[in-house]
Order: C-alpha cells, then structure tokens, then sequence
C-alpha cells in the first residue's frame, strides 16, 4: 500500500487536531450558525414559514446553554451533558438558590477562569434558574414552543415580551459568552431576538 505524502499527513493530523486544542483552551469552535430571519421569506406560507423560524431557534432554545437553567426538577444541571449540578444545590423560592447554598455563593457578576486554566466558573449578577413552569428538558421542541407562549408557563411574558427576553436580556445574552471551556450558544443573541420576531410576525406558529 502507497504511504500518503507526509505533507498530507501531516496536513490531516493538523486539522484533527487544531479543534480539539482550541476547544481546550477555552476559543470559540466553528459552530453552525443561525440563518439570518430574511432568509425565511423564500417559504411563502406565512404558516410554514412561522414553523420554520421556530425551528431555526430550536437551535439555541434546545441547546446545553439554555437547556441547564430550564431543568425539569429543582436541581440545576450543567456542562453539554446536562449533568447534574454539583454540588447538589437546589432551586429555592426564587431560583436563586437554597439559604447557606445560593447561587451567589460560587456564582459573581461575572465569569472567572479557573486558576488552573482548565475551565472557568460562570457569572451573571442575575443568575438564577428559570422559574419551575418554564421547564424544557425532555420535552420536545413543538411542547416547548406552546409553553412559551403561554404567560402562565413563560414567567407572565407577552409575545412582545419574548422578544426583549430573548433579544436583549443579559443573563440571557450570557448564552453566547459562556466562559472558558464551553461551547456558546449557536449564533447570536441579535439574530436570536430578530427569529424570535419573525416568527411573532408570522403567526407565532409551532412544530407539530
């Protein structure tokens, strides 16, 4: 068997493994994006098209970035594999925690890199959990969409309300700027808030 030219291989070794070392250190990986909310006016159903821009948001709604703070018992869960936190904290009255364990205790304004340089330990001066009934892990994207737009299952919000929740809120917005050592969420927050829109403007229609 012909040995491949070591220019090739060594072009080959490279591209494996350039990504796992920049995901090491912490770097933003190519992720697939989000398609920009004016790239949908090709579908001409108004109907179809609304599921569709849902659809595309799913992306960021059912990604680890979100999916851990929307957890369907009153323990947090956390890392791409919706672990369960740890320590062991729990939700409390208002998501922030239990007394001598809040959210506070590890969590500050900001995200701190871990000393060692393998991680980071994430902050927002907001963190908390999303409230119980906003629940969204192990629910499908099409049950997710209808709680969203019910106010007694999205935190009381309007449908213009979502669009400032998802558009401009900054605990929110930490979902693209995670931290050291995790992956953020696909896209934008602007191009997040600009789908969520459209898909308001299109009827607010869900998957089946």
């Amino acid at each position: 068997m012909k040995r491949p030219a070591p220019g090739l291989l060594a072009l080959v070794t490279t591209a494996i493994l350039l990504p796992i070392a920049v995901y090491a250190r912490g770097e933003r990986v190519a992720e697939p994006g989000l398609r920009p909310a004016a790239s949908f006016a090709e579908i001409r159903d108004p109907a179809v098209r609304s599921v569709a821009l849902f659809t595309e948001m799913g992306k960021v709604i059912q990604s680890p970035r979100c999916m851990n703070c929307h957890p369907r018992t009153d323990r947090p869960t956390q890392y791409d594999t919706l672990t369960p936190h740890q320590p062991a904290v729990m939700r409390g009255a208002e998501g922030k925690g239990v007394p001598g364990l809040e959210c506070a205790t590890c969590h500050g304004p900001a995200n701190v890199d871990f000393v060692n340089g393998t991680g980071s330990m994430p902050g927002n001066p907001n963190w908390h959990l999303a409230p119980i009934e906003m629940a969204w892990q192990g629910k499908s994207l099409a049950e997710i969409c209808l709680q969203l737009k019910d106010p007694e299952r999205n935190g009381g919000k309007s449908l213009p309300d979502l669009v400032v929740h998802n558009g401009t809120d900054k605990l929110v917005g930490w979902g693209w700027h995670p931290g050291k050592g995790r992956k953020p969420a696909p896209g934008t927050q602007a191009e997040f808030g600009a789908l969520t829109q459209a898909w308001i403007d299109t009827g607010a229609r869900c998957p089946a």
